[in-house]
């Protein structure tokens, strides 16, 4: 029995009782929780729903959990439902309830833990966006595998999500890269604001080598921002993260757009004119003052384009964007929830900002400074270099986005169980070792098995573990931390270990292969089926071997 069944078994119950005591069921809520309690002596799982509502009922909360408690254990699979405290209800499950889970993870291989909790939300998912001057620095890297990651779980719970990357090809930045491609290819310095690095040199070659002609900014900024945005792309390929849309400013240029949102903007009477520069009343809707979106001299600022931006996604049909940005846009995210209320919408339902703090790579105790390439930054190559995809992967989305990270290569390159992606990945590979091995023997789990085997303290302890998988992908997706995840992992791989070390899965020597044998081939293959998951939403591969 999965946590979500018995949940529903608990509202069965609780509207037989309302029914019974002639109270009113729309009291009840759409659906139940229940929760593992801190202590496994307590139960297998616990339910708050007769506080939660006793005193809506106008019932004594004891008194009505008393009633449940009765209602429950009439349940099959249920063996106790007890009363503790003011009227929390501590359940305990037979084995073969319990033991029931390995079928259903089985079962449902890839899709177990997927819900449709988010279903009908249609999200745009806005992450790297890093500018075509340069390669993506470590801060982009972060959000490379938060972003992707993010965009797992959120599918995972049922969302319809498109991953976007917004290319800036216009504005002074880019002004300043075809200037320095230029000043490469001449031999000279890079002018004083410019870009500098092995890869302004390399690209300057190549636009010359693949357009001899090429002598002049305009066309090392259409030649150079080409190149170096197919480097960046693949770059992000080869981490594993690919785009389902790649969005160029330009174009918002190109085709009217940043017109269509002035002209939005005026319609909804949130645009006015002060030294002969259109201004946007930004200052009304909580930003620190008005923004200007068309400056004196007619061009547009950055913030027409943020404007336009947003008006777009939203004329494509998405219901919530999601940005995610670095940790120097602070001041970004009172301006674009501003911008949103202009527009009419309601940001709170409309528009997610997410901040990324800071990651350094650690190498000797001292934090890396320079990059091979770049000259001036960490780029995501380096880090690849460094430790490898997964661990660059699991790393820089084991942690929260909130707090700065430094990464330690020496740990994240060790084959020791200091590694914490060691650890989950060792747990992968060892559950598939177990598998072969019984293939070696001809052994299988076969079709079916007898889940009430499965009643070793260690085994219960494991299927609970378990059992909590679905909840962790649905609170990470809703709290857009992925970092859930990765701590999961982490503890369900020593209730693994303990079970392997107390309950021996194959036999040994000339004993019988039993059906206690292959209940426990089920388990191992359950539990290889949610780390394989579990990482799979992190972008991470589950070895079979190590």
């Amino acid at each position: 029995m999965t946590p979500a069944k018995l949940a529903a078994v608990v509202l069965s119950a609780a509207h037989a009782v309302f029914a019974a005591r002639g109270l009113d069921a729309s009291l009840l809520p759409d659906s139940a929780t229940v929760e593992r309690p801190r202590s496994p002596e307590h139960g297998d799982y616990a339910s708050n729903l007769a506080l939660q509502v006793a005193k809506k009922a106008g019932v004594n909360p004891r008194d009505l959990a008393t009633d449940l408690a009765a209602e429950l254990a009439k349940t099959p699979g249920i063996t106790s439902a007890e009363i503790a405290g003011p009227g929390f209800i501590n359940i305990r499950l037979d084995a073969a309830a319990a033991g029931e889970l390995a079928r259903t993870i089985v079962t449902a291989g890839p899709c177990y833990g997927e819900t449709g909790k988010l279903a009908g939300l249609k999200i745009n998912l806005e992450f790297v966006s890093a500018n075509p001057t340069g390669p993506v620095h470590i801060g982009g890297v972060r959000w490379a595998a938060v972003g992707d990651a993010m965009a797992r779980l959120l599918k995972a719970t049922g969302a319809d999500v498109t991953k976007e990357y917004y290319f800036n090809d216009a504005g002074s930045q880019i002004d300043r890269f075809a200037r320095s491609l230029l000043a490469a290819s001449r031999g000279e310095e890079a002018p004083e604001d410019g870009y500098a690095g092995d890869y302004i040199t390399d690209i300057a070659a190549r636009v010359k080598a693949e357009h001899p002609a090429a002598d002049d900014v305009e066309s090392f900024r259409v030649h150079g921002v080409e190149l170096m945005f197919a480097e960046i792309r693949q770059s992000l390929a080869d981490f594993g993260v690919d785009f389902d849309v790649y969005f160029n400013e330009k174009d918002l240029h190109d085709k009217g757009e940043l017109d269509s949102a002035l002209k939005r903007l005026s319609d909804q009477g949130n645009v006015f004119e002060r030294d002969g520069a259109l201004w946007v009343r930004t200052s009304e809707y909580g930003d620190d003052k008005d923004r200007v979106i068309r400056k004196s001299d007619g061009d547009w600022t950055y913030f027409a384009a943020d404007c336009a931006y947003y008006l777009d996604k939203r004329e494509r049909g998405f219901d919530k964007v999601v940005i995610m940005l670095g940790a120097d846009h602070h001041g970004y995210v009172g301006r674009l929830k501003a911008m949103v209320s202009c527009f009419g919408d309601d940001p709170a339902q409309t528009l997610e900002v997410l901040i990324g703090q800071m990651v350094n790579l650690v190498r000797d105790g001292q934090p890396m400074k320079m990059s091979k390439r770049a000259g001036t930054i960490i780029t995501l190559e380096d880090m690849v270099e460094a430790i490898g995809v997964d661990a660059s992967r699991y790393a820089l989305a084991r942690y929260s986005s909130h707090s700065n990270i430094d990464l330690d290569i020496e740990l994240w390159t060790r084959a020791k169980n200091e590694n914490p992606l060691y650890r989950v990945q060792y747990v992968a590979a060892r559950t598939a070792s177990i598998a072969r091995n019984a293939a070696d023997l001809g052994l299988s789990r076969g079709e079916d098995f007898d889940p009430a085997l499965l009643s070793h303290p260690k085994e219960h302890e494991l299927l609970k573990a378990l059992g909590d998988y679905p909840e962790v992908v649905a609170t990470a997706a809703a709290f857009r931390e992925p970092h859930r995840v990765a701590t999961y992992l982490e503890e369900l791989a020593p209730a693994f270990h303990r079970f392997y070390d107390s309950c021996r899965v194959l036999p040994m020597g000339d004993e019988p292969f039993t059906e206690l044998n292959r209940a426990r081939l089920w388990l191992t293959d359950a539990t290889r089926t949610v780390i394989a998951n579990g990482l799979g939403l992190l972008g991470v591969s589950a070895p079979e071997r190590m």
